[in-house]
C-alpha cells in the first residue's frame, strides 16, 4: 500500500486532507476501495445530515444516504475533479432526496410541483430519533414548510453554515439568488412563528 494511501487512511477528520490526491487514488484501480472508504468516513455524517434535514426520518436519509454512496461509486469514472468532491456529494444527495420526497408526493398523490410537503411534517412528529427540544421541532417543522429551493438553500446557509458561493456550486444557481431564497425563506418562518 502506497505510503500516501496510508496517511489518508488514518488522517483525522478535522484535519484537511490533499483532495487532490484523494481523488487520484479514488481513479486508481489499486487504490480505489481504500480511498472511497476514506471518503466515505470523512464525508457521510455531512451528507447523512443534509439528507435528514430534506428528508426528516431517520431511516429514509440512511436509505438515501447508501444510494448517495452507490451512485457516487458507480460515477467516480466521472468525477473530474472540477468541483470539490464534497460539493459533487451534496449534488448527488440533493437529487437523490429531491426524487425521494416525489417519490413521496406520488405516493400520497400530491402534484410533484406541488409545495404541498405536508408528509414531511408528519415524519418530524413521527421521528423516533428526534431529540431536540419543542422550539427545535416547531423550527423544523417551519423549514419543512417552505418550498423546496427556499428549504433547500436555508438548511444549507443556516444549519451547515455554508457559504453562498458553496451553496452556489452544489445548486448551481447565482449568489444573488441565493440570498434572496434565503431571505425569503427567513421572512416566511418568521411569520410562521409569529402566527404560532
Amino acid at each position: 500500500m502506497p505510503a500516501s494511501l496510508q496517511k489518508i487512511e488514518m488522517a483525522n477528520p478535522a484535519i484537511p486532507i490533499d483532495e487532490a490526491l484523494l481523488v487520484e487514488q479514488l481513479h486508481d484501480p489499486k487504490t480505489a476501495r481504500a480511498a472511497f472508504d476514506t471518503l466515505m468516513r470523512m464525508y457521510g455524517e455531512p451528507v447523512y445530515w443534509q439528507i435528514r434535514k430534506l428528508v426528516a426520518r431517520h431511516e429514509d436519509a440512511d436509505d438515501i444516504l447508501q444510494n448517495v454512496f452507490l451512485k457516487a461509486w458507480n460515477n467516480l469514472p466521472n468525477f473530474r475533479g472540477d468541483a470539490k468532491l464534497s460539493t459533487w456529494l451534496f449534488k448527488i444527495a440533493i437529487n437523490e432526496s429531491i426524487n425521494f420526497i416525489n417519490k413521496e408526493k406520488t405516493r400520497a398523490n400530491i402534484a410533484s410541483d406541488s409545495d404541498d410537503d405536508s408528509f414531511l411534517l408528519a415524519n418530524i412528529e413521527a421521528d423516533e430519533y428526534f431529540d431536540g427540544d419543542e422550539l427545535q421541532a416547531e423550527l423544523l417543522k417551519a423549514v419543512a414548510k417552505l418550498p423546496e429551493k427556499q428549504r433547500l438553500v436555508f438548511n444549507m446557509r443556516y444549519f451547515d453554515e455554508m457559504k453562498y458561493e458553496e451553496i452556489s456550486e452544489v445548486l448551481g444557481t447565482s449568489v444573488g439568488a441565493l440570498k434572496a431564497s434565503y431571505h425569503h425563506a427567513v421572512k416566511k418562518i418568521e411569520e410562521i412563528f409569529s402566527e404560532n
